[in-house]
C-alpha cells in the first residue's frame, strides 16, 4: 500500500498534478488570497 507521501509524489510527477500545482501557485500570487491566508493563519494561531 502506497503511503500518502508516495501518492502525492506520484501526482506531482504527472501532467494533471503539474497543472494543479501551477493553478495553486497562480492563486497564491494574488494579493487578495495572500491576505485571506494571513488572516486564517492568525485565527489558527489564536486558537492554539
Amino acid at each position: 500500500m502506497a503511503t500518502i507521501v508516495d501518492r502525492i509524489r506520484t501526482l506531482l510527477h504527472n501532467p494533471e498534478g503539474q497543472r494543479i500545482s501551477r493553478q495553486a501557485r497562480d492563486q497564491l500570487n494574488k494579493p487578495d488570497n495572500q491576505r485571506r491566508l494571513r488572516q486564517l493563519a492568525q485565527r489558527l494561531r489564536r486558537r492554539g
